[in-house]
C-alpha cells in the first residue's frame, strides 16, 4: 500500500516539498505519496490528527507551524528539543515523533555541497530568532573554533547563546557568545557567515561591517530564489555566497531518511534545481 506523508503549513502553495519527496521517491523506489495541506491558523493540531486517522506516516511542517509541532509531540530528537521547534514529525501508533532537520540540513549543505569543513572555523551566525535557534547544536557540533550570535536586539542574542552554553544532557564542545549587531566591530572577523534573519524576505539591509568578512569567507544566506541585501554586501566584500535552496533540499533529505531508512542522493535534484533557477 502507497503510505502518505504530507507538507502542512499556512500558506502552502509556494513550497517544493511535494516536489523534492516525489523525486526521492522515485530515485530511491519507495512507494509513497507525498502531498501539501493548508491548515487553518487555528486547526493545526485537528488537522494533523486528521491526517494520522487517515493513515499518513508522516508529515514535514512549515511556518507558522514549527513551534506548535513541537508541543504537539509526544516525543523529541535531541536536536529538536534543543531547537525548541519541530519542522519534522513521524507517526507510529500512537506516539507523534518530532524531529529537527534545518541545522542538520544546512551543516550538510555546507561541507558536503560547497565543501566547506566547519571544524576550527570562526563562525557568525546573523538573528535569533526560530530560524538561527534551529542550527545552533549542529553548528557547535562541528567544532568551530568560535560561534557568535548576533542580534539586532543584544538581549536575545546573548540569551540565546547562554541557553546553548548550559544545555542539559548535552555536552557541547564550545560555549556560543552573544552579542548585538553594534558590537561587531573590527575587531570581529569570521570565516563563514550565515544570515537567519528575515531581513532576506523583507529587502532590508542588516547593519554589519564590511570588515567582518575575513578572506575568502563564505556568506550563507537562508533565504532562497533572490538576491538578498546581505548576499550583495557579501559580494562586495569578495566573500563566496550561497543561498538556502541546498539546506531546503538536505533537511528534505534528512526527513527522508528518518521516514524510510534510505537517505536518497540529493547531487541530481540540486544540479536541476540551480540549472532551472540559472534558466
Amino acid at each position: 500500500m502507497t503510505e502518505q506523508y504530507a507538507v502542512i503549513g499556512h500558506p502552502i502553495a509556494h513550497s517544493k516539498s511535494p516536489q523534492i519527496h516525489a523525486r526521492f521517491a522515485a530515485q530511491t523506489g519507495e512507494d509513497l505519496r507525498y502531498a501539501s495541506i493548508l491548515a487553518p491558523l487555528d486547526g493545526f493540531a485537528a488537522t494533523v490528527h486528521d491526517f494520522i486517522a487517515a493513515g499518513g506516516r508522516g508529515m514535514s511542517v512549515t511556518v507558522p507551524f514549527k513551534e506548535q509541532a513541537f508541543r504537539l509531540a509526544t516525543r523529541l530528537s535531541p536536536r529538536a528539543q534543543a531547537a525548541g521547534a519541530v519542522n519534522t514529525l513521524s507517526f507510529s501508533g500512537s506516539e507523534i515523533f518530532g524531529d529537527n532537520t534545518d541545522g542538520a540540513g544546512l551543516v550538510r549543505d555546507i561541507t558536503q555541497n560547497l565543501g566547506r569543513n566547519l571544524a576550527g572555523q570562526r563562525i557568525l551566525l546573523l538573528g535569533a530568532g526560530g530560524a538561527a535557534r534551529g542550527v545552533v547544536m549542529p553548528l557547535l557540533l562541528e567544532n568551530p573554533a568560535r560561534l557568535v550570535i548576533a542580534n539586532r536586539t543584544a538581549q536575545k542574542a546573548a540569551q540565546l547563546a547562554a541557553e546553548f552554553a548550559r544545555l542539559p544532557g548535552c555536552a557541547l564542545p564550545l560555549k556560543p557568545e552573544g552579542c548585538g549587531f553594534a558590537e561587531l566591530t573590527f575587531r570581529d572577523v569570521f570565516d563563514i557567515v550565515i544570515n537567519a534573519t528575515s531581513a532576506g524576505l523583507q529587502g532590508s539591509d542588516l547593519a554589519i561591517p564590511d570588515s567582518l568578512f575575513a578572506p575568502d569567507a563564505l556568506a550563507y544566506e537562508m533565504v532562497y530564489g533572490r538576491e538578498t541585501p546581505f548576499m550583495a554586501q557579501a559580494r562586495r566584500n569578495d566573500a563566496h555566497v550561497a543561498d538556502g535552496l541546498g539546506m531546503l533540499v538536505e533537511q528534505a533529505a534528512e526527513a527522508f531518511l528518518l521516514w524510510r531508512g534510505i537517505r536518497p542522493d540529493t547531487a541530481p535534484l540540486l544540479h536541476e534545481l540551480k540549472e532551472i533557477r540559472g534558466a
